[in-house]
């Protein structure tokens, strides 16, 4: 059935609330990257303060477990809240659903700050459970986000409005490390510390305050989230009112009630097949499997290389023994800025530009391909040549491993958030957006969480005490590689192109 409002949304200019759009649902995403990616430098300020006077470990050094468990709770709360809250916006409607997953983002970001006591015990206790919780927030933003902003858009330029709200992230991990140096560096001066004194108490106080800033832009932005209306394609499709769907448009986007509103009373849709049905499965199995795998695969290389980028630089920093705390959290937050400057958010941006006009499929594989042969490059010859003076920082290891990060985002990091939104019919979108955004969390927590332990092996140096042996540095970045080139392989194979065409196009091609 062609329904007029929609037909209107797909030619519609691009107008001041597609803009808006883009900021209001960008914000959670920016949200989403500050509370992930702080961790690192706040798991150094936890390591001194709780860790510091361990009798039974090196120095400074937070046990693996410790931050392994740190970082995985919080992204399996993330899957869960993409499924959860996923089905739970094609129930009972994306904008209702939009805001209490930023309301629970918001308190869970203030909790963390608080993580109720002091014990070291306790502490870790407390924060990791709010961790999960924001987890829960975080996952549920995910597929929303996407939803609201492909439902809102024109054909012509949907992928670049999804990248453009998608690219937030990139500014969230540029502002969560800002926030981090500009924090330690108010705690340093403030305290006067060498580098030999023992942390101090006020440290406890930097951490979560750095954690606590992280609800601020999703308080800013939590009324406008709320008055945004129910999307037109959810009002029209799912709950079948089509004029409040033409009323909705109309309030929001420059276009008049005669362009929008139908000539005559429509009959009902008929109810369409469920979920779980032979029939969806034959009609979107495939989508559904290509965007889960390849979301699954680039999630174990981009998480790996993201969270530990203070373990993979290791000899681009000063050693623990010469910094004190602070400096220690300001040296890993100021790596992870440079990074987020010169290659992530420039990736991402270059995705905004370039991915409706060749297409996502093209720049998933091209992505993949690089990041391939980037981590080959780094691996192959890891302790033979960039592995030899430790002790001098080797700039050609960090231009290759930013390239990782640009083709990463100018590449399939962005596509595997965008695709999902196209594919599937507004019945499902949320959904089916929610099991592909959750299964690439698993691999989150494989490439996060695996590449902390695998990395380490026989040659390793000293500074990764506490660790057992494994497969080492180059074993482990040609296994990205090898992960890269199978992602390459499943999008040419099983990935549809979505460009050019509109939601009901893609969701009715068999």
């Amino acid at each position: 059935m062609a329904l007029k409002v929609l037909s209107a949304l797909d030619t519609a200019k691009t107008q001041l609330y597609h803009f808006k759009a883009i900021v209001i649902a960008g914000m959670g995403l920016f949200t989403d990257a500050y509370d992930l990616f702080c961790i690192a430098p706040i798991m150094i300020l936890i390591g001194r303060l709780y860790y510091e006077k361990e009798p039974d470990s090196k120095k400074y050094v937070i046990p693996p477990v410790v931050v392994s468990t740190m970082v995985a709770i919080a992204l399996l709360g993330t899957a869960i809240g993409q499924l959860v809250f996923g089905r739970l916006g094609d129930k009972i409607g994306r904008r209702r659903v939009y805001g209490l997953a930023l309301m629970i983002m918001l308190l869970s970001s203030i909790a963390c700050g608080f993580s109720i006591c002091t014990t070291r015990t306790c502490v870790l206790v407390s924060l990791g459970l709010f961790r999960f919780i924001l987890g829960l927030g975080i996952g549920g933003d995910y597929p929303l986000s996407a939803t609201i902003m492909s439902e809102f858009a024109n054909k012509r330029t949907r992928g670049a409005f999804i990248a453009a709200v998608f690219s937030m992230q990139g500014f969230g991990i540029l502002a969560a490390s800002a926030v981090t140096m500009v924090v330690c560096a108010i705690f340093d001066r403030a305290s006067n510390l060498s580098a030999n004194d023992p942390t101090p108490k006020e440290a406890d106080l930097a951490w979560r305050l750095i954690l606590m800033i992280g609800a601020i832009p999703a308080g800013l932005t939590f009324y406008w989230r709320m008055m945004m209306p129910e999307t037109a394609r959810y009002t029209a499709l799912v709950e079948q009112n089509f004029v409040q769907a033409a009323m909705d448009m109309e309030k929001v986007l420059e276009l008049p009630m005669s362009q929008i509103v139908e000539d005559e009373l429509l009959s009902p849709i008929p109810s369409p097949y469920p979920l779980h049905s032979k029939q969806f499965f034959r009609r979107h199995g495939r989508d559904l499997f290509s965007c889960s795998f390849t979301w699954f695969l680039l999630d174990i290389v981009f998480y790996s290389s993201n969270l530990f980028q203070s373990h993979i630089y290791n000899q681009h920093l000063p050693k623990n023994e010469e910094m004190n705390a602070y400096r220690h959290a300001f040296e890993v937050a100021k790596l992870q800025a440079i990074i987020a400057a010169c290659s992530t958010i420039p990736g991402y941006w270059f995705t905004v530009y370039f991915i409706d006009r060749i297409g996502r499929v093209k720049i998933q594989m091209m992505g993949f391909f690089f990041m391939a042969l980037v981590f080959l490059a780094l691996g192959i010859p890891y302790y033979e040549y960039w592995d030899k003076e430790m002790n001098k920082p080797n700039k050609g290891f960090l231009v290759l491993y930013g390239l990782a990060f640009f083709f990463s985002n100018f590449g399939p990091n962005t596509t595997t958030f965008i695709v999902p939104a196209e594919l599937f019919p507004a019945r499902y979108r949320s959904t089916c957006h929610g099991i592909s955004g959750a299964i690439g969390k698993v691999g989150a927590i494989i490439g996060s969480v695996g590449f902390l332990w695998a990395s380490n092996g026989q040659k390793e140096t000293k500074t990764e005490e506490g660790y057992p042996e494994a497969l080492g540095m180059t074993a482990s970045l040609i296994i990205l590689a090898g992960v890269c080139l199978l992602g390459m392989a499943i999008t040419f194979f099983f990935t549809r192109e979505t460009m050019g065409r509109s939601l009901e196009e893609n969701e009715d091609d068999d």
